[in-house]
Parts: C-alpha cells; structure tokens; sequence
C-alpha cells in the first residue's frame, strides 16, 4: 500500500496569502515525480494556524528520492530566496492499511 507524509507548517494569518500564492506557483514541481500519487493543501479553518501539505507517495523510497532531488534543489536558493511565509514545520508518517473511494 501507499505511504502518506504530511508536512504541518505553522502559518501566521498574515503570511497564510503568501503561503497559498507560493505552492499555486509549483504547479508540476511533485506532480512528475515517480512514484507519485496525490497532493493536498489545506487551509485552516477555525482553531489552528497549521496548513497541512498532504503527499501520497507509492513508497517511502519514491518520498526519499523526491525530497533529495527535486525538492531540495526548489528549496535551496541563495540570498535573494524569500522569506519563508512558515513559522515552523513538521513531517508526520503514515501507511496507508484501509481505503475507499465512492461506490458507481
């Protein structure tokens, strides 16, 4: 089964535009990577300042060979990078053991 990786970023209200402007600006950035699966972002609603960032990867290799390829080289960047519109960041794991999708 699949493996899902979640990146938490603590995003302050006033940076959430900025955050969302960035990743609509990435399209295809995880989209060609092999073994990729699905991709999620999602705003908070009411009681957090944390976006989630939602990957589905066929296998944990897929997710380590993307995060040393492609997503590093986008993350690296000289003086001129901005500033991360993210306070803080956390990758929660997952296995994928159950899943449905809607019946015909």
């Amino acid at each position: 089964m699949s493996i899902v990786k979640i990146n938490v970023l603590t995003v302050p209200a006033e940076q959430r535009e900025i955050l969302e402007k960035r990743f609509a600006s990435r399209a295809g950035a995880v989209e060609n990577s092999d073994g990729f699966e699905w991709f999620e972002l999602l705003r908070p609603v009411e009681g957090t300042d944390d976006y989630l960032v939602y990957t589905r990867w066929r296998d944990e290799a897929s997710f380590t060979a993307w995060m040393e390829g492609s997503m590093k080289e986008a993350h690296q960047g000289g003086a001129d990078r901005p500033k991360p519109a993210a306070s803080g960041s956390s990758v929660w794991s997952f296995e994928v053991v159950q899943q449905a999708s809607p019946k015909s």
